[in-house]
């Protein structure tokens, strides 16, 4: 199984206090011979006639030498995870995790929404010290 990234329990909890129910943390998708991990699954209740809601949340936290090499990673990772749920995991949406610095220093910028654009990039974005959500970027 893949590490963690130093960020993880506090999306999680950031999740939880938002009103998801954790389901996997990590989330297996099996492809034939290969295993991969995305970081968390998780559900919440809707209103009554529209069931429930259903996330992957693939966790970023940007702590490489490179904010762009740490994007590129996370971009690859997220069109292969979203390709690979919509197979095994039609009702099931991919959404990228990162704290709210990340998002101002790169997500914000002109890079980060021609990426988040581009790539139709669904993202969360937590207060890692408060453990909560800032915002969704769906």
């Amino acid at each position: 199984m893949p590490r963690r990234d130093r960020v993880h329990d506090a999306a999680r909890s950031a999740l939880v206090a938002d009103g998801w129910t954790i389901t996997a943390d990590p989330l297996l998708v099996a492809v034939g011979r290969h295993n991969l991990y995305v970081d968390l699954a998780a559900e919440r209740l809707l209103a009554a006639e529209r069931g429930e809601e259903r996330i992957a949340v693939e966790i970023k936290g940007f702590s490489g030498r490179s904010e762009v090499a740490d994007l590129e990673q996370a971009l690859g990772q997220f069109v292969l995870y979203r390709g690979l749920l919509a197979r095994s995991d039609p009702g099931r949406r991919l959404v990228l995790a990162v704290p709210r610095p990340v998002w101002e220093s790169l997500f914000d910028s002109e890079l980060g929404r021609a990426a988040r654009e581009d790539s139709a990039l669904a993202v969360m974005v937590f207060d890692a010290a408060r453990a909560e959500v800032w915002r969704w970027f769906l």
